[in-house]
């Protein structure tokens, strides 16, 4: 299952996703956004994960047009933001994504938060519906939706998501979350899966990560992994993206995966999907 960077998971559409993919949150437009999105693919990389509120989707479709590698190889992600949510505002917010990317079709297109207040993701869920059924997205899926929206959804829709991208990390391990997403066949992925640098000193990863040689990120990616999560480390730096794909010469054992497992605290470095409701 976990060879190389092309390894890939099986969606419960058939489609194929890599396993470990670059995020580029917070990677500004422009130069930094295309030399990392290049260097990520340069070196193996198939997914690039992004959104329209990053704001640097025009330089993803450069770096895309720039590299040797064919559109079908590749896994674009990206996601309607919580402004535009609503049926025929999601189905424009899509367009407009696609023309800066400069893409035909998108891989994944994921509505970025519930934002209950609205009371818009059925509706933004059945536009996303209507892109898929019409060829132009491969696969469709939310992002931060807790189970109760998950339920909302298969219960008022057709189609079960795909893909549901939450917060995921060693203090934020979301088991009853993780376990309803594999009973009904919703592949979990991780964004923010190194808590933004806080876990990187934490004394039993340390210890954990001297034991294989490795650093404590590649410990914490080889856990999601490991866990059957998808993740997406962000970074600029292309000896940090090379590290961060570096994991797939080494196995956790069962000892460790559940030390990593208990330092769960429910602790979120981003918001509660139930209370965030920026548009």
């Amino acid at each position: 299952m976990l060879k190389d960077l092309q390894s890939a998971t099986t969606l419960h559409n058939g489609v194929k996703m890599p396993w470990l993919g670059l995020g580029v949150f917070k990677v500004q437009d422009g130069e930094e956004v295309v030399s990392s999105v290049k260097a990520a693919i340069e070196h193996g990389y198939r997914s690039i994960d992004t959104a329209a509120i990053y704001g640097n989707e025009e330089g993803v479709g450069k770096a895309i047009a720039e590299v040797n590698v064919p559109r079908e190889e590749l896994f674009i992600t990206s996601k309607v933001w919580n402004s535009n949510q609503g049926y025929d505002k999601t189905l424009a917010a899509f367009d407009e994504t696609l023309n800066k990317l400069g893409l035909d079709y998108l891989d994944l297109y994921l509505i970025h938060w519930p934002v209950p207040a609205e009371g818009k993701y059925i509706d933004t869920w059945k536009a996303l519906e209507k892109l898929y059924n019409d060829g132009k997205i491969r696969a469709i899926g939310v992002s931060n939706f807790q189970v109760h929206h998950l339920q909302d959804v298969i219960d008022q829709c057709d189609i079960v998501p795909m893909v549901n991208q939450v917060e995921y990390h060693p203090k934020l391990t979301q088991k009853e979350l993780h376990t309803f997403c594999k009973n009904n066949n919703i592949q979990l992925e991780a964004w923010s899966p190194l808590m933004q640098g806080q876990l990187l000193d934490h004394p039993t990863l340390t210890e954990i990560a001297n034991k294989y040689n490795k650093s404590v990120s590649q410990v914490i990616l080889r856990w999601d992994l490991q866990n059957e999560v998808v993740t997406i480390p962000k970074s600029v730096k292309p000896h940090r993206i090379a590290e961060n794909a570096d994991v797939f010469n080494f196995e956790l054992t069962n000892e460790d995966m559940e030390k990593i497992n208990a330092l769960n605290e429910d602790e979120r470095v981003g918001p509660n999907p139930d209370e965030f409701n920026r548009v």
